[in-house]
């Protein structure tokens, strides 16, 4: 949390609660400590891709695959997920909730590194949502940029990462090699011509990033 937490609890007040299989996998999420999209992130998401109706989207990090079915809402007609994921249980997870979902023909999970795996993609993506290793963002940045459609949407989450990345106060001794790439990236991120970008304090931290 990096907001007041009455803001907080106020803003997922006015939220529409999910049902079936979507409340089921934030059941589970939240019994297992299964990072998933934060309840305000996803409304944001559901806004942002019904505006934008992407064809093709990339995803660097599954899980569960609970976003990537969230996402499969807003595609045009057609439309295609590319999803990575490296840790096995998590495959296996996402490819039986996919299934149950009846996206198997619509989402596809890769096996694999993400840095790795995108590294060989080469395919164009409409919008790239990033939600894995944090210490990573810069490298994912280099290739999805040239991944990225012009006009395309790039999203990427938890980028304040539990407030530390706005104030040394909240570092943890641990963390600061993440902190210190982070904001390098939102450096980075921000400075860069190619793109119109904007960080929003909900959630996690994200940062929307427009492909000029």
């Amino acid at each position: 949390m990096i907001n007041y937490e009455y803001i907080n609890e106020y803003i997922r007040s006015t939220i529409k609660p999910n049902t079936g299989l979507p409340a089921q996998l934030e059941e589970y999420a939240a019994q297992n400590h299964v990072p998933i999209i934060q309840p305000e992130v996803a409304a944001l998401m559901k806004v942002l891709g019904n505006l934008h109706r992407p064809l093709r989207i990339l995803e660097v990090g599954t899980a569960i695959g609970y976003s990537a079915i969230l996402f499969s809402g807003f595609l045009k007609p057609g439309g295609k997920i590319d999803t990575i994921e490296r840790n096995e249980q998590m495959l296996e997870l996402a490819r039986k909730n996919i299934k149950t979902a009846g996206l198997q023909d619509t989402i596809n999970v890769i096996a694999g590194d993400a840095l790795e795996v995108l590294e060989c993609l080469d395919k164009q993506y409409d919008m790239i949502f990033l939600d894995a290793a944090k210490g990573q963002y810069s490298e994912f940045l280099e290739q999805s940029k040239r991944m990225l459609v012009e006009g395309g949407l790039l999203v990427s989450d938890n980028v304040l990462y539990k407030g530390m990345i706005a104030t040394d106060e909240l570092v943890v001794r641990r963390k600061k090699t993440i902190v210190t790439r982070m904001r390098s990236f939102l450096k980075e991120l921000c400075r860069d011509e190619s793109f119109e970008t904007s960080i929003i304090p909900i959630g996690d931290g994200v940062a929307l990033s427009y492909r000029k």
